[in-house]
Order: C-alpha cells, then structure tokens, then sequence
C-alpha cells in the first residue's frame, strides 16, 4: 500500500520492527512512545526486537485514556526526548492505539523543529483510521482535536495478530470506522459487516486490509483535507461532540457509529438519501453491539456547544458529511441548526 510512506500489514512485525527500521535507514536514538497498557503487553518485546538490531531505544510511557490527550502529556513527551539524548536524525515509534499515535506524531512534528515517526499501531481503530493519514494532535477543554498538525508517520507497521489480545469492546470501538469505510466508498466491505460479528472475527484480515485500502484512496487523492479528504469525517461532527459533552465516557467508535445514523437521518430529511439507507446503516452497527442513539441523559447544551466548535467549520458554518447510499457520501453540506437540534431532541 503506498500513501508517500511505506504501509506495511504483515504478521509479527512487532518482532522484525528492527529489520524494518534498518532497511529504511532510520536513525537512533529511538523514543518508544507507548501507553501504560500496551506497554504492559508488547513493549518488552519491541525494545528487545530494536536492541538486536543495534538500536539505543528510550521507552516513554503515558497514561491510558482520551482524557489523557492533552498539551501536557505532550511536554511530559518532549523532557523523555531530551532524557532519552533524541537527535534531529532520531526516530519516534508510536506502539500503541489512536490516542498514542495523535500524541506520538504530534511531539514528534515539533520537536527540534521536527523529527519522523513510525506508527505501529495495536488496536483496530489505530490501524484503519489513525494510523493513517499524517494527522497528529491533542485535545482541548472545548473539544477534540483542536491543537495538531499534518505529519505523516514514514512508515506503518500493522500486525492483525495484536487484534486477538484487544477486548472486545476495543475491537467493536475499532469496528465502527470500518463499518463507516464501507458506507464512503466501499459496499463489499459494508456487506462484510452487515452479516455481524461472527463474520467479522472470521474475515478480520481482509476487513482491515480493505478498511485501511479505502483511507489510503482517499488520502492520496487530498492528504491535506482541502476537498474529498473531508468525507473521512462521515459521523465525527456529532460524534466528537458526544465524546467532549460525555467526558469521553462514550469511547470514540460508539460515538461515531451514532454520528452516523445521525448524518443518514439529516441526509434523509433533506432529501438527499437512497431509500433505506438509515435503517440500513443502523442495522450493521446493532448487528455489531454499536449504539445507533444518543444515550439519555446526556448534556444536550454541551453537545450542542460541541458541534459549534467543530474544527471542519467554514465561515462560522458546521459543514457536515451526509451519506447519499452505500458508497457514496456528501461533504461540506451545510444544515439548518434548527433541523439539527430536531434531530438530537427527536429522531
């Protein structure tokens, strides 16, 4: 798969990630950049694939979590760097979820004014969404993503082996980006998952592999978002919104999903929906144990005050992404608040 970088999707690369890093010609010191659960189960493992192959190698562990995404854990990144002796030839690898590779990216894009980065990442969410792309960032108070830059990593390291240790509820988080790479550009892959989890846990290389396919189209065609890349964003208005006005107690997936029906359901009402589509859309994510509502009790001030912050606005306008059928998406559409507000008190 070829985005500008090497993507690699190959059973233990955990243990030839120093063959790799050699065949590249990166550079050491290395900052291993990991989380306190990833760390527990695979950075030994790493540290001692990268030692064999002549690597000095600095782990840097973080906190686990979203509400760990912050400017602060990304300075406590930067002082491991300098701890660590990194150098402007040095190398960052981000082993872990989305979250560590937001993080990762982001301290490495500024630090001594830039250094590159290796994503290997451990979660299927990671591998089909975050891991590719090149966006890297921290949240804000006020929302997701507000503070972040395009760096691409220069070079991916998948390994669909590490899915077998995720939780379940870690691989169905993961699922809803697949499910929403289907409904963007590719029905075959929507399909898969329509049949439920049996079948997805009996056909997860090839979901990741075509999930991660239909990112790098994508990205090729716009990798600084200035026009197609948008449709990437398919549920992530609302779903974002859900995350911030919940405290990130909804985990980034179970948010998308119900941004999707949401974005079906606003493309329904406005005419713009193949008969169909929300039910469609709706029974993929149930067959997979993803919500399709917005869970009572939630703050409906703070989500809406969310979406107003949304970092795809354009002349102080949410621009959203709207599903026409499987396959085919709309973006930059913009909606009559109103009609949005309808829709989050009563579908």
């Amino acid at each position: 798969m070829g985005v500008g970088y090497d993507v690699r999707v190959a059973k233990d690369s955990l243990d030839t990630v120093g063959t790799a890093l050699q065949a590249c010609e990166f550079k050491g010191p290395l900052g291993l950049v990991s989380d306190e659960n990833v760390a527990g189960l695979y950075a030994d493992r790493v540290m001692e694939a990268l030692r064999q192959t002549g690597y000095n190698t600095y782990l840097a562990s973080i906190p686990a979590g979203e509400q760990y995404k912050t400017l602060a854990t990304v300075a406590r990144l930067w002082e491991a760097f300098l701890a660590g002796g990194l150098e402007r030839g040095s190398t960052v690898i981000a082993l872990g979820g989305g979250v560590v590779g937001d993080l990762a990216g982001f301290a490495a894009s500024v630090y001594l004014r830039g250094v590159p980065w290796v994503a290997a990442p451990t979660s299927l969410l990671a591998m089909v969404d975050a891991s590719l792309g090149g966006k890297t960032g921290a949240d804000l108070p006020q929302g997701k993503n507000l503070i972040g830059a395009f760096h691409p990593p220069s070079l991916v390291l998948a390994d669909p082996q590490v899915l077998a240790s995720l939780p379940v509820i870690e691989l169905r988080n993961g699922l809803a980006e697949v499910v929403k790479h289907g409904v963007l550009a590719d029905p075959v892959l929507f399909e898969l998952c329509s049949r439920g989890w049996e079948t997805v846990q009996e056909n997860l290389d090839e979901i990741v592999r075509r999930a991660m396919a239909v990112k790098i189209r994508v990205i090729q065609e716009d990798p600084y978002e200035r026009g197609s890349r948008a449709s990437l964003n398919l549920g992530h208005t609302l779903g974002h919104a859900i995350e911030t006005a919940s405290d990130y107690r909804i985990k980034h997936g179970e948010a998308v999903a119900i941004g999707m029906v949401f974005a079906a359901r606003l493309s329904e009402r406005l005419g713009l929906a193949s008969p169909g589509l929300v039910e469609a859309i709706a029974a993929t994510l149930r067959s997979l144990d993803l919500p399709t509502d917005l869970p009572p009790g939630l703050d409906h001030h703070r989500l809406l005050s969310g979406l107003r912050v949304d970092k795809k606005r354009s002349a102080g306008k949410v621009r959203w992404v709207l599903p026409g059928r499987i396959g085919e998406v709309r973006w930059g559409i913009e909606v009559d608040e109103q009609l949005v507000q309808e829709l989050t008190i009563q579908p």
